[in-house]
């Protein structure tokens, strides 16, 4: 596949162009993949025409944004829209987090960083302080860190829906939101339903993640990869983010969007009907059910320091 294979959209309303698919960051440092084949994968993918980078402060103990540095010196960061995470919400935790992710990338500046794993209500409050997370990602955008700010989350739409309100209420217009889309997230707690048509009429850039559910959609033996790929693209999201952890998944993904075309109604009502009963309970989106794919549950310390306490002065009788 050659770089003029390779669909770009518009990223919401920044006026940046990226390439339809993303290539993953987490599957770059699993226990089968090497650094070697890391490194691969990534010039691969970006001498394929895939320009939007995934990345999170907190994959694999950054081993993953270490592996991706090293594979984007010799001129490949200059092509590419590079992107990270960070766990903090706390003012202090977040500025931290994000400077451990500069160093690690071989980079001054990433082009959008994101609120990772905004999965309680709670999270957006804390975030919203006055000393917290987002003022950090706001500070460092005017030193030159970073240039977009955006928020991710797997859990449930409504936490997405509730962190876009507490940031409007603080005058804060994110620039990209991540969530899960695929075929089978339209029947079950749907994120493409509740939460899409609100990013769209708000200019905000659509980052679908999880298209094969890190590869659970197909043990239901509903659909291809191919048309789980297909389906998230047909989606109106400015990137559709998938891991890859080897040359044949890559090419997979590659192929995905040099073949993809407009699915039309039909086509994406038979796709829809295939998946209706294998999702209806969430058991092949376990990012929504369980807290196995939840790293800040498992790692509450990431999150830095809780809010002081509001301290009563009249004494419990």
């Amino acid at each position: 596949m050659t770089t003029d294979d390779m669909p770009m959209r518009p990223l919401g309303r920044t006026g940046e162009m990226v390439s339809a698919i993303g290539l993953g960051g987490w599957h770059l440092s699993l226990a089968h993949v090497s650094a070697t084949l890391a490194e691969r994968l990534v010039r691969r993918a970006v001498d394929s025409g895939v320009t939007f980078l995934d990345n999170c402060w907190d994959y694999n103990d950054g081993e993953s944004e270490r592996r991706m540095g090293r594979a984007l010196r010799d001129g490949y960061r200059e092509r590419v829209f590079l992107m990270t995470k960070v766990d903090g919400r706390s003012q202090q935790a977040a500025a931290k987090q994000l400077d451990e992710s500069l160093k690690r990338l071989g980079t001054d500046h990433v082009d959008l960083v994101q609120h990772h794993e905004v999965l309680r209500f709670e999270d957006a409050d804390r975030m919203m302080r006055e000393d917290g997370a987002h003022a950090a990602l706001v500070e460092a955008r005017a030193a030159g860190k970073l240039r977009y700010i955006g928020f991710t989350g797997h859990k449930d739409p409504h936490v997405h829906l509730h962190t876009l309100d507490v940031a409007r209420a603080a005058g804060v217009r994110f620039d990209t939101v991540q969530m899960p889309l695929n075929v089978m997230d339209a029947h079950f707690r749907s994120f493409e339903r509740l939460v899409l048509p609100r990013l769209l009429a708000d200019g905000i850039g659509v980052l679908g993640m999880k298209p094969l559910a890190n590869g659970r959609i197909l043990a239901s033996n509903t659909v291809t990869a191919t048309e789980c790929l297909h389906y998230a693209l047909d989606l109106p999201t400015s990137v559709v983010i998938t891991g890859c952890d080897s040359d044949a998944i890559l090419d997979q993904a590659l192929d995905a969007a040099r073949t993809f075309h407009p699915l039309g109604g039909e086509a994406r009502a038979a796709l829809l009907a295939r998946t209706a009963a294998a999702a209806a309970s969430g058991e092949f989106e376990l990012f929504k059910t369980t807290s196995i794919y939840d790293g800040t549950a498992s790692n509450p310390e990431w999150l830095g320091e809780e809010p002081e306490r509001f301290t009563s002065t009249v004494q419990p009788t």
